[in-house]
Order: C-alpha cells, then sequence, then structure tokens
C-alpha cells in the first residue's frame, strides 16, 4: 500500500501538466432577418424598398430575402436581377407577408392588413392626410410595430427619407412646371428659360425648405425668374447661401404674394407641416387672378396642399384646369422617377436593417438609435405617436415608457 500513494501522485501531476481546456464566453448568436417586400397595389406607386445591389449585400450577411414577382419592374429592376443577388421570389402575396420585417414603398393598404401576421415589423410610409383610424385600429390588434418613413431621423437630427425625396420632387416640379407650360400639353407656350431678347418665365415658390431649395436651383438652372416667398426668415437665409445667387426672397405677406402670383407663369407649393395639415396660403381669389395658362404644381398636395383650389390628382390624370389654371396636385411626385427615388429609399433603408442584425433585434436598437426610434408610431400594438393619437381620439403611450419596461 505504501508504493501506490507516490505512482498516484505521479498520475496527478503528469495530467496537470497537460494542456487544459478554458472557458471562454461566446458570443450570442445573432438571428437572420427574414424580410419580405410586396409588389405594390396601390397609390399608382412604382418604387420598390430595396435595389437588387441591397439586397446582395444583405443576403452576403446571411439574412433571407422574399420578394414578390414583379415588386421591381415599374424601376426597371427585374426579378431576374433580385434572384442572381440571393433573393427569393414569390408568386404569392400571402408568402411574403410571412416574413418577420416587411418593407414597403407606399403605405399599408387595408387589403394588406388582412395578410399581416401578429408581432410583425413594418417598414413604410404613412400619408398623414389619406390615413384612416380604421387601419390604425387593425395595426393594434395584430399588435404590429410600424415605422414612419417620414418619420425616421438620422444621427444628425434631420430626416433622410424626407429629405432625399423632396431633393427629388423640387427638381422634379420645374420640370413638371416647363413640361405644362408648352405647347405640348395645351399650356401657353413658354420657354422656362426665354431667349436672347425675350423675357424667361417668371416662377414662384412658396417654402424655403428642402423642396423649395431643389426647386430654386432647378428653376434658376433653366433660367427662369425666381421669387421665393415664406415666413421663416433663417430658411430663406440658408436657401441664399446654399443656391448661391442673389434670389428675390420675401416672408409671406398677402399683398406682395397676390401682386407676385398675377405675373407669375408658374406656382410651385413647397411648404411643410410638422403637425398635420399644410396651411392654405394661396386663397381662391388669388388663383383667380393668375394669368390664363398659368400653372401650378403644389407638392405640399401630399399634407393637403397650400392652395385653396388644389384637389388630389393622380398620375394618370395629373392635372385639372381651374379659373384658367393648370393644377398638378399627385402626391406621390418622386414614383415618375421611381429608378432614382428607389435608390434613394434603398441606400437608407439598407444601413438601417444592417444595424438592426448588429444590435441583435429592434427592442435593442430602438434603445441605443433615437432616430430610428423617431420614426415609430405603433410598438407591439401600442399607438406612440402623439399627434395621432389627438387626431384620431386614440390613447397613446410615451415610446421611451414601452422600451424602458421591456428591459
Amino acid at each position: 500500500m505504501s508504493d501506490t500513494k507516490p505512482f498516484f501522485s505521479t498520475i496527478v501531476q503528469h495530467f496537470a501538466m497537460l494542456p487544459q481546456e478554458a472557458m471562454l464566453q461566446t458570443e450570442v448568436k445573432k438571428d437572420r432577418l427574414f424580410i419580405g417586400i410586396p409588389r405594390e397595389r396601390s397609390f399608382q406607386e412604382n418604387r420598390v424598398a430595396l435595389t437588387p445591389e441591397a439586397v446582395e449585400l444583405l443576403v452576403n450577411r446571411g439574412h433571407r430575402v422574399l420578394l414578390e414577382a414583379g415588386a421591381g419592374e415599374k424601376s426597371f429592376f427585374y426579378d431576374r436581377e433580385f434572384s442572381e443577388a440571393g433573393a427569393e421570389i414569390a408568386y404569392d402575396v400571402k408568402q411574403v407577408f410571412e416574413a418577420d420585417i416587411i418593407l414597403k414603398s407606399a403605405p399599408i393598404s387595408e387589403a394588406e392588413l388582412d395578410l399581416l401576421k401578429l408581432e410583425q415589423t413594418v417598414f413604410s410610409p404613412i400619408h398623414l392626410p389619406t390615413l384612416k383610424e380604421e387601419i390604425l385600429y387593425r395595426l393594434v390588434n395584430k399588435r404590429v410595430t410600424a415605422i414612419a418613413y417620414e418619420y425616421i431621423k438620422d444621427e444628425g437630427g434631420s430626416f433622410p427619407i424626407v429629405r432625399a425625396l423632396s431633393e427629388i420632387a423640387g427638381n422634379a416640379a420645374i420640370l413638371i412646371g416647363a413640361e405644362y407650360l408648352s405647347n405640348l400639353n395645351n399650356g401657353p407656350g413658354i420657354l422656362m428659360g426665354g431667349i436672347s431678347g425675350v423675357p424667361p418665365a417668371k416662377v414662384v415658390i412658396l417654402g424655403a425648405g428642402v423642396v423649395g431649395e431643389f426647386a430654386t436651383r432647378a428653376a434658376l438652372g433653366l433660367g427662369a425668374e425666381v421669387r421665393v416667398f415664406d415666413n421663416n426668415i433663417y430658411k430663406l437665409m440658408r436657401l441664399q447661401n446654399n443656391v448661391n445667387v442673389r434670389v428675390y426672397t420675401s416672408v409671406i405677406n398677402p399683398l406682395t404674394l397676390h401682386q407676385e402670383l398675377a405675373k407669375a407663369d408658374l406656382a410651385v407649393g413647397a411648404i411643410h407641416s410638422e403637425k398635420g395639415r399644410t396651411p392654405i396660403v394661396v386663397t381662391e381669389k388669388m388663383v383667380q387672378n393668375m394669368k390664363a395658362g398659368a400653372v401650378i404644381v403644389d407638392v405640399s398636395i401630399d399634407q393637403g396642399g397650400c392652395f385653396e383650389t388644389s384637389e388630389i390628382t393622380t398620375h394618370n390624370n395629373p392635372v385639372f384646369i381651374k379659373h384658367d389654371v393648370i393644377h398638378y396636385c399627385v402626391p406621390n411626385i418622386a414614383s415618375r422617377v421611381s429608378k432614382t427615388a428607389s435608390l434613394a429609399l434603398s441606400h437608407v433603408l439598407t444601413p438601417m436593417l444592417l444595424k438592426l442584425h448588429e444590435y441583435n433585434g429592434f427592442d435593442n436598437l430602438l434603445r441605443y438609435r433615437a432616430g430610428i426610434r423617431n420614426g415609430v408610431y405603433m410598438f407591439k400594438g401600442h399607438l406612440t405617436n402623439q399627434h395621432m393619437g389627438e387626431r384620431f381620439h386614440m390613447r397613446y403611450t410615451d415610446l421611451n415608457l414601452l422600451i424602458a419596461s421591456s428591459v
């Protein structure tokens, strides 16, 4: 027995000298995203939320993208391109709505509400003036988390999607106005920039925000004579500095505005409201006093319009004539240039989706990203937008409290 003790001691020392397994902390596995992109059927929407390049980036990171057949065709992105990028093509829209995250370029329609499953996450615009109370109630019942493109902020505090689409709308508004001033569309036959010895068209722009700034740039680029009106002096100063040209600017004085509109060939409504409907700054009497054949492009129509005579039109029937003035009042102007608009939308959404995975879930992303948190108007079936709650007389809850309670 005395000989066994040294023997076991030798074995223990031997094994103690062997390499040992270390207990290392392993990284928590992050679930891959399952993203669905349906084909748009309403609002004459031609855009698609992600481009094939964005899909390829997401798929290469291990995520799954399910696209309804034909979703990108109106923007000249074809199913073959999406398929080669790694997307799955679905021929039944019900399959697309099995995804955990739904990306849309038009607001959720009533027909799509039936397809939503419980506790889905939906990214889409909302078009507040056309939003129905019934849609909000049904989103509540589905316990959906919904994010509005109009309210998403970036790290600098600006609204990246709104800005991109506003740049498009500002440029497009002037080009549209130029079209309807020509004889081709039964206009008065005026060339925007004039020629030597013939004066250019006179353009009045209401609003000095992003739409107004880019409309001013486009009008000046075509050689037009421009007048810009806004009640925000800082915006007028910023516009002057950004376009780097001395432009006629004025606060919205009814008498001055009336006089300038009477001489205008083209009037662009570019006033944005942060609290709902755009204020009407041009009365019907002012429109009656405009020249016969003059053109109004009311970009503000998606918030109700800033001309008293404005009525919503469509891409199929974009104009109507009232008091001999041509009115163009299509809400989604960006859809006229759907490929550019799709690229702009995709460039904002893609990094956001990658961060969603990086933060390992939407709840964590909201805790640390105030800009994205600002875009949420429905969180797991709780309305979190104060303005919507007051407008529809619905109960709303502060999102920060909901997030804190879910920790």
